[in-house]
């Protein structure tokens, strides 16, 4: 993975010209395990396509290094980081460190890079923190975080370390008094959200769906007004899903009037996706990224959940091509999709997957007029957060 530049290379410049992509390359070969959903190339095919369709030069990749662990203790207990170090380098923990931090269980497991992966992942997002305050304007695209479901001494939701956690708090240490963060996950928001409860500097919003786990972000959860909870039904469209975006998130926005906004855009709320009962398409996750870019001058996106390789590094590509203006063209091109066909998946529907997850970018338009029972819960949530 060729890289021209690094963070340290860069003159202070005002305003970014062009977004910049941010990666590294310890996801071509980290595994959580043969059958472990994350075990997907989602960054790798993400980068792989977007270079292919000639929409990733050199000039604006930055090859990340790993968080220190100073930098991982400003939101992590020092023995819970241990403990992670301890298991990548023996393959083992004991029973007592697995059962105090959540390690060696089904959803996270021990693995060999169980500490560097998520320590790089939370090195992207505090480079891009660094990044965007040095300008005054400018977007940063950083896949592989959105690890939102992290504690401070425990592991939870296959996310090691909180790299959204981390990345706020270097915000709020570089002097950025009001941050909003967007969380368009098919999973509640429930690290970020706790970690900055009661916060007046952060306000959290998540999209996600309801009865899911990790069974938080109820309506009426709103963290003495720092956060704001959308709990969607099963089946959600794009067209509830734009109305929401369009009532709920953007007034929310304009009346915070962040100097940053961050955004996890898990793809999991995908038609396609094994892990949650959304029926998006990744057109309505490239309009609603569209509509709130221009919510804040600094912009930070990463990536999230997601556990179909084909969907993820559709969706994910798609987004990096509306931060960038990128026409979505309406077959790939044929090394476009050969990277797609180079792609596995040991889950059922990679075993005779649809042509189009081949072939094509944009998915079809989800179809379906807005649900009574989503406008009841976007006017309910209208009277909560909104207030106008």
């Amino acid at each position: 993975m060729a890289s021209l530049m690094t963070a340290h290379d860069r003159e202070p410049v005002r305003r970014l010209s062009r977004p910049l992509f941010i990666a590294n390359e310890i996801y071509h070969h980290s595994n959580f395990g043969p059958k472990h959903p994350l075990s997907v190339p989602r960054v790798p095919a993400t980068i792989e396509l977007c270079r292919a369709l000639g929409w990733l030069p050199d000039s604006v990749f930055v090859e990340s290094g790993p968080a220190s662990p100073a930098e991982i203790v400003r939101f992590h207990d020092p023995e819970y980081l241990q403990a992670l170090r301890y298991g990548e380098r023996h393959q083992d923990l004991p029973e007592e460190a697995r059962e105090r931090f959540n390690l060696g269980r089904l959803a996270n497991p021990i693995h060999d890079t169980m500490y560097s992966r998520p320590a790089t992942s939370a090195g992207a997002v505090l480079t891009a923190a660094e990044l965007l305050a040095s300008v005054d304007s400018g977007t940063i695209y950083s896949p592989a975080g959105g690890t939102h479901h992290g504690r401070p001494d425990r592991a939870s939701g296959f996310c090691y370390f909180n790299d959204l956690a981390l990345a706020l708090l270097r915000l709020k240490d570089l002097g950025f008094a009001r941050i909003l963060y967007l969380d368009f996950d098919a999973h509640h928001g429930d690290g970020v959200q706790d970690a900055f409860a009661g916060d007046a500097g952060v306000h959290t919003v998540s999209i996600h769906e309801e009865k899911r786990w990790p069974f938080t972000g109820a309506l009426h959860e709103d963290e003495g007004g720092t956060a704001c909870n959308i709990p969607v039904p099963r089946g959600l469209r794009d067209s509830e899903f734009v109305l929401i975006v369009e009532e709920i998130v953007v007034p929310v926005g304009e009346r915070f009037a962040p100097d940053v906004l961050v955004v996890q855009c898990g793809a999991d709320a995908l038609a396609d996706d094994p892990l949650s009962r959304m029926e998006l398409s990744n057109g309505a996750i490239w309009s609603a990224m569209a509509r709130v870019s221009g919510l804040a001058p600094r912009l930070l996106v990463t990536g999230g959940g997601g556990y179909n390789p084909w969907s993820v590094a559709r969706c994910w590509s798609g987004v990096w091509a509306t931060l960038n203006g990128h026409e979505i063209p309406a077959a790939l091109p044929a090394e476009a999709e050969a990277v797609m066909r180079a792609l596995t998946w040991n889950r059922a529907g990679g075993r005779n997957p649809p042509d189009h997850w081949f072939t094509t970018l944009a998915d079809l338009p989800g179809s379906g007029a807005v649900r009574p029972s989503v406008q009841s819960l976007v006017e309910a949530a209208h009277k909560l957060y909104v207030k106008d």
